[in-house]
């Protein structure tokens, strides 16, 4: 059983990583969004696999069916002749090489300067399987007014984007 759950983590950790690489690459933004599904997805399956169910519906839920849904209807509402036209900075790729070296760099730095403190703690040997009850009790009882303002705010910006698509199309 532990060598299944090894392939599969393996196996969605790469499809997560292949497809956010693909991700980015993309010139059509719409394989971009299909790539991020699929990344989501991915990460979806690795927090079924460390049995954090409540994680893994959240981000299925959440993300893949709400925010993507999002994210295509803007794609589907934005001109993309206009912005094909528009002046791209894809002839930079000197400075955006140069800052990834940097960037690469400092990350190498900041690992092995703080190599003493990555000692991570023994892995618990045994997962509740309680924890999508702890993570409920704890939101409706000790978070409850941040949960209900976070939901109210977030209507209100549902509310506000269909306005907004609304004002578009007529």
């Amino acid at each position: 059983m532990q060598t299944l759950n090894q392939a599969l983590f393996i196996f969605f950790a790469v499809l997560a990583v292949a497809s956010a690489i693909l991700m980015v690459t993309r010139r059509n933004i719409v394989h971009g969004a299909v790539f991020l599904i699929t990344t989501l997805l991915s990460t979806a399956g690795i927090f079924l696999l460390l049995e954090a169910e409540f994680l893994f519906i959240v981000q299925v839920i959440l993300y893949v069916g709400g925010i993507m849904v999002l994210f295509v209807f803007v794609i589907m509402l934005v001109n993309l002749d206009v912005s094909m036209r528009q002046v791209q900075f894809n002839r930079q790729w000197f400075v955006a090489g140069a800052l990834s070296l940097v960037l690469a760099a400092q990350f190498l730095f900041a690992i092995w300067a703080g190599r003493g403190a990555l000692r991570l703690p023994a892995m618990a040997t045994e997962i509740s399987p309680k924890n999508t009850e702890a993570v409920a009790d704890a939101l409706f009882s000790h978070y409850m007014l941040p949960f209900e303002i976070a939901s109210i705010l977030l209507l209100v910006a549902m509310i506000g984007a269909v306005v907004m698509a609304k004002r578009r199309v007529e």
